[in-house]
């Protein structure tokens, strides 16, 4: 049995690909860096498929699911992503469109191709990263990256529920996790304004609850409280809060 894992060359992703590996599953590793790919596939104890390919590029999504759509796959972690810092009128809108092709677009490919074999098998697990960003009502400095997790998210609790509704033996959930030491702030060019939790265990929560079929997957306890909390606040205020957390986050 195989597991799909995107953006697999670091952070979350790995930690998920080698977890997953732990379970038993064959893993495919799909990312950008093949030599960081070829370096996890040696350490992983299963069958391991590398694939190297970038899915900020136009129709990368459809070819990474033809390669892959004869193989045995129970399930799919939609992780790779990434985020532009700065005021919306200044970042670069180039940019920004590959960051919502590989965010967005990508995503809701593979979501809905692999949505539509698993129905076919009735079994199946997809597991699309968001973000806590994806649980505000918006993200003054990183109003793309969030108005994107927003959308994963959507589209994962939408479409786990028409799965759950017809009894489909198909699950999808959203991992919402906040700061993660990972390599995200530093392409997204920010530091953290508050101390994040180790990819490591944000994986090990990801697979556990996934598993026990969670919809929203939110790993840290402090995050789980503030998402709570921003459901009571009004939105203009989340934002401006949100906006000088933001704030803190410039290097």
């Amino acid at each position: 049995m195989y597991a799909l894992v995107t953006g697999a060359s670091s952070g979350i992703g790995l930690e998920i690909a080698k977890e997953l590996d732990k379970k038993g599953y064959n893993i495919i590793l799909a990312a950008r860096n093949i030599k960081k790919l070829e370096e996890i596939k040696k350490e992983l104890s299963n069958k391991a498929i590398v694939i190297q390919i970038d899915l900020s590029e136009t129709n990368a999504a459809l070819e990474l699911y033809d390669k892959v759509k004869e193989l045995e796959i129970e399930i799919v972690v939609n992780n790779a992503g990434y985020g532009i810092f700065g005021e919306f009128t200044k970042t670069h809108l180039e940019e920004e469109i590959n960051m919502l092709k590989l965010n967005i677009i990508s995503l809701h490919i593979l979501t809905k191709l692999f949505a539509k074999k698993f129905t076919e098998n009735n079994k199946g697990y997809i597991l699309n990263v968001s973000s806590v960003a994806g649980l505000m009502p918006a993200g003054p400095l990183l109003s793309s990256y969030y108005a994107s997790k927003a959308y994963v998210r959507s589209l994962s609790l939408a479409l786990n529920e028409e799965l759950i509704s017809k009894g489909a033996n198909v699950y999808v959930s959203v991992l919402c996790p906040g700061p993660v030491n990972t390599e995200f702030n530093n392409r997204a060019g920010v530091k953290f304004a508050v101390n994040g939790i180790s990819p490591k265990y944000t994986a090990q929560y990801a697979i556990k609850k996934m598993f026990d079929k969670k919809a929203v997957i939110i790993p840290s306890f402090n995050m789980r409280v503030m998402a709570l909390c921003s459901r009571f606040i009004p939105q203009k205020a989340v934002i401006k809060i949100c906006h000088g957390f933001q704030k803190k986050k410039e290097k």
